[in-house]
């Protein structure tokens, strides 16, 4: 049952971020302009009931078409939400045995209600960036942990313990640090989304037809503005956003750089396990950076725009599954008789 839920958990947090994300860069972030609900219900009204929703919010007038798209977000965010809760429950039950997975369990639940909080203020506080970016890491932590609490109770190395050799291990200080380096680049495309700094440099390889446009990054980084101020479209000029665009850009090119030299490090490593995983995140890779850059070329398409996020998430799971095989699992081989038992609760 519990793997049932994880995998069920797994794949529905596999469409919230993406959705999240089409929310987001679609501008229905604030089509609803209150919370939990939505202009007062928890099903959007129409008719009469509208008109009335609406009169009671008159500095946002109802436009359906966004409303129910930030409502369909929450309606899938809050079932994920209940997935998550079935989870601890169950993870409570086996805690003697667990341990590892009710801990986890717990923390996880934290970080669900830390990002329905997120979600919250996200409206409230009229898409301020911080809060923006936070909901995004919020979400992607999520699944991250989603996804490590299957591997741990699955208690086996992925791809069997054959396929990881005792050199793999030694990737172990480089897989963490390229996490590290995925986690910032992502927080920079979090903070770019937020300040509609996306097309702030409509070209390709250069911006705004220069190697080095005007910027301010005094301005473009300020990450508390104070209160009572509506977000929604920007408030930043232009070269505030240039400058932001442009760190997001030079941060790609480390990741990269990086991402690329460890994908080719697993490819040459002698466990089949850590060369499906370097194929894996190399693909991912070179996806992903044809998503950026068609962003870019294409002016932020909407479709290839939500793909990038979700290209994102992938590759952060990549990281994560690969820091799992090469930190705790392949570390446990030789306790595998003591992974299959635990220690009984006391009656």
């Amino acid at each position: 049952m519990m793997k049932k839920l994880l995998v069920m958990a797994l794949l529905l947090g596999l469409v919230v971020v993406p959705l999240g994300a089409f929310v987001r860069l679609s501008d229905a972030g604030l089509g609803c302009p209150d919370w939990p609900g939505c202009y007062g219900h928890l099903v959007l009204p129409s008719g009469e009931r509208a008109q009335q929703a609406a009169a009671a919010f008159p500095e946002r007038p109802l436009e359906p078409h966004k409303a129910w798209k930030e409502m369909i977000h929450r309606y899938v965010a809050g079932t994920l939400g209940l997935l998550v809760l079935a989870i601890a429950v169950l993870a409570w039950r086996r805690r003697c045995e667990h341990p590892a997975e009710f801990a986890l369990a717990l923390a996880l639940c934290g970080v669900i209600v830390f990002q329905a909080l997120l979600g919250m203020w996200t409206v409230t506080l009229k898409l301020k960036p911080l809060v923006v970016m936070g909901h995004l890491l919020g979400g992607l932590a999520t699944l991250s942990m989603i996804l490590a609490l299957l591997l741990v109770h699955r208690r086996q190395p992925l791809f069997g313990a054959a396929a990881w050799s005792g050199a793999d291990r030694r990737l172990a200080g480089a897989a963490l640090l390229g996490l590290v380096l995925l986690l910032g680049q992502i927080a920079l495309g979090g903070w770019t989304s937020a300040n509609y700094a996306a097309l702030a440099c409509p070209d390709f390889p250069q911006c705004q037809t220069q190697w080095w446009p005007r910027m301010d990054f005094g301005e473009a980084f300020v990450l508390w503005r104070g209160l009572g101020i509506n977000y929604e479209f920007g408030v930043l000029d232009s070269p505030a956003r240039t400058a932001i665009h442009m760190t997001h850009r030079m941060g790609a090119l480390v990741v990269a750089l990086y991402m690329g030299w460890l994908a080719l490090r697993l490819l040459r490593s002698a466990g089949s396990g850590a060369r499906r995983m370097g194929g894996l995140l190399l693909g991912l890779l070179l996806l992903q950076l044809a998503l950026g850059v068609s962003n870019v070329v294409f002016h932020l398409p909407l479709p290839v725009a939500v793909a990038h996020n979700a290209g994102a998430a992938l590759l952060l799971l990549t990281l994560v599954t690969l820091n799992l095989m090469l930190w705790r699992l392949p570390a446990r081989e030789a306790h595998a008789g003591h992974l299959q038992g635990g220690v009984q609760c006391p009656p």
